[in-house]
């Protein structure tokens, strides 16, 4: 644990950062340099320790969607302070969910991004949640059409498979439930993991989940999670019907071209997740819940951090935008908290070409920075 203290800055909840020596995520929005996660991350509680596999190595990061959320790699990043650092790390170190609650706009999924860049924990998956969310899309999808199509030889619609398909001239054929030759497609071919079930593979570091907006989801879909992030497994009941001709099925992950192998129907993980589930506060989750899961308010942005921000966005902004975000603060005091995208949008517009000093300016900030309630 030596080898992950790095003093900062002053300490204090709403102030700048302070590096603690169990810490493991410092908030700093670099990655770590010249130290290894598997050499540092303590082996998780008894009761939080899975073993799943066969290992899966680390994925590689993605950077494009990370650099969109969080500006190219080596500018100014954000410092969060010390009381968001802390229970980042008790999250990751207890293998527990994070869940962040916070006003809308004010970042509270960036989080699992500048978590991931850090700690070199690959591409971030994100299952976004809607009102018709379940459990079983979260894990996988199973395309029972397409198989069946496949099964007699057709593509959509009725057209012909091409050539080289399970199932068709030049395609893999699975033996039949008997155990005997037919002429089926391989079910694995069918079966697309989640971000859910992504995550849950035996991989040898921690994947980092992004659950965002819980609360827009059917009302039992907290109830439903509790299972399979206590268990930190489950089975693809698909799979498991048909083990006895094809034990171990090659599936479809979350990930780009992404391919797995599932042995039985059923997935374990071997390094839980590292998973952030996100609120706005609008609905009540229950304690079962809210008992599984480390539970973090984040506070609004300080100057500084904005200042970062913008930093880490645009080239050759020092200073020159201070005003500007003094006036945002003052404006989200005034209309209960405003998105800090709404500050980008400004920052963008005046590097844009666009004059401060001109007429229009102070009417088109009132229209950039309008209030979140939805009010005309």
């Amino acid at each position: 644990m030596s080898g992950v203290h790095h003093p900062v800055h002053s300490t204090g909840k709403g102030g700048p950062v302070s590096s603690r020596s169990w810490w493991i995520y410092r908030g700093t929005g670099q990655p770590l340099t010249d130290i290894r996660l598997a050499d540092i991350l303590p082996p998780p509680p008894a009761w939080r320790n899975f073993d799943g596999g066969p290992v899966l190595p680390p994925v590689p990061a993605e950077s494009s969607e990370t650099d969109r959320r969080l500006g190219a790699l080596g500018r100014a990043t954000p410092r969060q302070n010390t009381h968001d650092i802390d229970m980042i790390n008790t999250a990751l170190l207890l293998r527990r969910p994070l869940l962040v609650t916070g006003r809308p706009g004010i970042g509270k999924s960036t989080l699992a991004y500048l978590v991931a860049r850090e700690l070199g924990l690959g591409r971030v998956l994100h299952w976004g949640i809607t009102s018709r969310s379940t459990l079983r899309s979260g894990l996988y999808e199973y395309d029972a059409i397409g198989r069946a199509q496949a099964s007699l030889g057709r593509g959509p619609a009725g057209a012909p498979m091409p050539p080289g398909v399970p199932g068709t001239p030049g395609g893999t054929a699975e033996p039949a439930a008997d155990g005997g030759s037919g002429g089926g497609p391989r079910i694995g071919d069918f079966v697309r993991l989640g971000p859910l079930g992504t995550a849950l593979l035996p991989y040898e570091l921690p994947r980092v989940l992004l659950i965002d907006e819980l609360d827009k989801s059917d009302i039992d879909l907290p109830s439903d999670l509790l299972h399979v992030l206590e268990n930190g497994s489950y089975d693809i009941p698909e799979l498991v019907r048909a083990r006895q001709w094809e034990r171990h099925a090659q599936v479809f992950t979350d990930d780009p071209d992404g391919t797995v192998t599932v042995t039985d129907g059923r997935v374990r993980c071997r390094a839980f997740p590292f998973v952030v589930i996100t609120s706005n506060g609008e609905r009540q989750f229950p304690p079962a819940f809210l008992r599984r899961c480390v539970r973090l308010n984040v506070s609004p942005p300080r100057e500084e951090q904005l200042a970062a921000m913008i930093a880490a966005h645009f080239r050759d902004q020092d200073g020159r935008h201070d005003a500007l975000i003094r006036a945002f603060v003052e404006r989200s005091r005034e209309n209960g908290g405003l998105a800090t995208d709404q500050l980008l949008n400004a920052v963008f517009l005046r590097t844009a070409g666009v004059r401060e000093e001109d007429e229009s300016w102070e009417a088109l900030l009132d229209a950039l920075w309008r209030e979140l309630s939805g009010a005309p």
